[in-house]
Order: C-alpha cells, then structure tokens, then sequence
C-alpha cells in the first residue's frame, strides 16, 4: 500500500517537472508568432530540445524573395533614316538645282513653301514628296517613286526650269509650277485663284530674303585695277630737256 502510494506520488511530481522544467526554474513563455508583413514569409520549424528531449515548435519568418526585374535587351542598331529637314536634303536640292542651272536659293525656297523637306509628304490634291510632284508631272518627267529625295528633286527642278524657259520669269515659273503652265499662259499672268498668289508671295518673299542673305556673306569684290595706257610704238613723244649747274645739257622723251 505504501509502494503505491509512493508511485502515485512520484508521478504527479514527474508531471509537474515537465510542464514548469527543474525546481526552481520557471516554464518556458509561449511566445505568440509574429504577424508576417506581405513582404515577409513564415516557416513552421520542427527540432528535438537537447536539453528536455521534447519536441519544440518555432516559427521563422524570412524576408520574402523578390522576383529580379528582367534584364532589358539591348536594342539592336535600326538603319540609318534620313529624317525631315535634314541638312542632307538641302546639300541634295543644291547640288541638283546647280547642275541642271537653276538658282539653287529659288528651289530651296519652293521646297521649304512645298514640304518643308518633308519627303513624305502627301498633299490633299496628291501631290506627293519634297517638291509635291502630282502624279501626271512625275510620269511626264520619268520619275519611278515620288518619295526618293533624289528623284524627286531632279523632277521638281527640270519642271521648275522648263517653266522659266518657257515664261522667261521667275515670278510666272512659281505661278505655274502651283496652277500648271496652261493655267499661266490663259491669264498671261498669275491666276486670279487664291491658292496660287499666296503661294507665289510665300516663295517670293523667301526667294528675296534668301538673296538679300547671301549678298550679306558674299565676300566684298575689290575693284580691278586700271592700268595706264601705254603709248603706241609710233606715237610721237615729248622731248623735255634740262641745263644742270655744271652747264650740261641733259634730255629725255615721255
């Protein structure tokens, strides 16, 4: 009787050790989990204390991975594209209009009015290209592809020099490159229509402004020296004499 009453007692002894640990020690807190941020992730960790023998719950939290941002390709090098206004066109329009023997300040001007050397421009008409060729005049001048800078402009300027060939003006030639010659030689003027007189105002007045500038930076011409004439071989000339102080008689001719 005195046996079982010993086990009973060292029973409810043993339990009481392993909830509170050793005398004298107090059990061990119960630490709530922390509430994870949504950037962070939990990990439940199960491990054997060395010291009890129990089994012991943790909770890790670790910060959660951040997907890396791809890497961008880099970007493969497109062709070269001549865009509008660029000097290139200029230097193109120039050499062109010197060639077929136009003023190249005069085609300049048509383009800026026309496009603005823009070689992709299209016209409500259907006027297409840097000098808006429409499509009759292209035909008639052998061009394949109005959009061609090249093949555009030498169009534009054998049409622009037929025109002050045959109206012996430039301010006609403007006329009938916007209204068409026939439209020219029915007035014997400009036409009476709106679109074509401010048209040839606006190339005019950039035609004047181009000239006045390059008189500006034209170098300053020195006038030619003007030689004295010479007498002719058979020319009679002047004897002119003279007595020095010794009595001599010295004479020359001019």
């Amino acid at each position: 009787m005195r046996f079982c009453s010993e086990l009973v007692r060292w029973t409810v002894l043993a339990a009481s050790l392993g909830a509170t640990g050793f005398a004298g020690e107090s059990a061990t807190p119960v630490v709530p989990a922390p509430t994870p941020a949504p950037s962070q992730r939990v990990v439940s960790v199960v491990r054997t204390d060395a010291r009890t023998g129990r089994l012991v719950r943790s909770v890790v939290v670790s910060p959660k991975p951040v997907p890396s941002k791809p890497v961008p390709e880099r970007p493969v090098a497109a062709e070269t594209i001549v865009l509008p206004n660029d000097p290139g066109y200029r230097a193109l329009a120039a050499e062109t209009a010197k060639n077929l023997d136009v003023n190249p300040l005069l085609v300049d001007s048509v383009i800026q009015v026309e496009s603005n050397y823009n070689p992709y421009a299209v016209s409500p008409k259907g006027a297409q290209g840097l000098m808006q060729l429409m499509p009759a005049t292209a035909r008639r001048f052998g061009v394949k592809n109005s959009f061609d800078p090249r093949e555009n402009i030498e169009a534009g300027v054998k049409y622009l020099k037929f025109l002050q060939e045959t109206f012996k003006d430039d301010r006609l030639a403007i006329a009938a490159y916007n209204a068409g010659e026939k439209a020219v030689a029915k007035y014997g003027n400009v036409p009476p229509y709106a679109e074509t007189m401010s048209y040839v105002a606006k190339v005019g007045k950039k035609y004047g402004q181009a000239k006045q500038a390059a008189e500006k930076t034209a170098p300053p011409v020195k006038p030619a020296a003007v030689e004295k004439p010479k007498p002719a071989e058979d020319e009679p000339r002047h004897v002119v004499g003279y007595i020095d102080q010794e009595g001599r008689l010295h004479l020359s001719t001019r």
